[in-house]
């Protein structure tokens, strides 16, 4: 197969993960676990998300969680900020990565963060060349890029167009996302081919659910794409809200374990990277959405 010799882990689990628990989660908690996923070795962590706390409660220690954590030279602790006054914020707190959430679906753009694709577009233009000024790099998401929850199948047409608009703005990654995961390969390499006519493939991400069991086989099929970006979150944790039965993100311990088969190169270790997923887990109180994780524990307890 031609994969690429190494691969990018993006963790999202202390945001996208978390995000729509609805116990709070102490901030030390958010901070301990971070700084787990930080030893672990990943390259890149979503730390948390600068929206108000009337709409994101869980997020509403972000600037906390920002000063608490260790930071580690070389490692980007990205934070989500869906405008100028998230922006403001998440510099103020220290923040050198910001990311914007866009949508390739007019529907779920209007319910997610209400407004039109086009609205939303034009508001992320402006936080952008503001980021940009003030030196911060800025990663671009677009949702709903294999399917709607309220209408369906999307055009891989009209997901390249969002992708454009995003990377011709200036965010120097775009990740792709499966956000009710109803994704397959084929559908999957489509999707991946017309977004590779309008922004270089080195620039692309993917962020799959795993709703019906395909992420994995999609992730596949991305990298066979040329695509070297994967967003994942520990213990498969989060989920959208906005889909009904919709499950968490992939695992990424079990991400991890599928290139670590391959030979693919990423820098995490899997044991570090099992216990950052056991302590956020055990505060949470259930099971790990991870199969290596909950296929590995059981083989430790028999061991003993």
């Amino acid at each position: 197969m031609n994969l690429p010799k190494q691969v990018k882990i993006v963790e999202v689990g202390p945001r996208d993960g978390l995000q729509n628990e609805v116990a709070i989660v102490p901030t030390a908690v958010k901070i301990e676990f971070i700084d787990l996923l930080t030893a672990a070795g990943l390259p890149s962590i979503e730390a948390t998300s600068f929206v108000s706390p009337k709409w994101v409660p869980q997020m509403a220690d972000n600037a906390s969680v920002m000063a608490g954590i260790k930071q580690r030279a070389g490692v980007s602790y990205q934070v989500l900020t869906p405008n100028l006054m998230g922006l403001d914020a998440a510099v103020t707190a220290g923040a050198k990565e910001v990311a914007v959430f866009g949508a390739a679906s007019e529907s779920f753009s209007q319910k997610n963060i209400n407004c039109s694709i086009e609205a939303s577009l034009s508001r992320f233009e402006e936080l952008v060349t503001s980021a940009h000024r003030q030196g911060l790099k800025v990663r671009g998401y677009v949702s709903c890029a294999l399917g709607c929850p309220y209408e369906g199948e999307i055009s891989p047409i009209r997901v390249a167009g969002v992708a454009d608009r995003l990377y011709q703005m200036g965010c120097y990654e775009i990740s792709l996302g499966d956000t009710i995961g109803v994704g397959t390969p084929g559908k999957v390499e489509k999707m991946l081919r017309a977004v590779a006519a309008k922004v270089p493939v080195a620039q692309m991400a993917v962020h799959f659910h795993d709703t019906y069991g395909q992420a994995l086989a999609n992730i596949l099929t991305a990298l066979q794409c040329g695509v070297a970006v994967v967003d994942s979150s520990v213990a498969g944790l989060g989920g959208c809200p906005y889909a009904e039965g919709a499950s968490g993100n992939v695992a990424s311990e079990d991400l991890l374990y599928m290139l670590d088969g391959l030979g693919i190169e990423t820098g995490v270790d899997l044991e570090k990277l099992l216990a950052a997923g056991q302590f956020i887990c055990t505060h949470l109180g259930r099971r790990s959405g991870s199969r290596v994780a909950l296929a590995l524990g059981s083989r430790h307890k028999n061991a003993l």
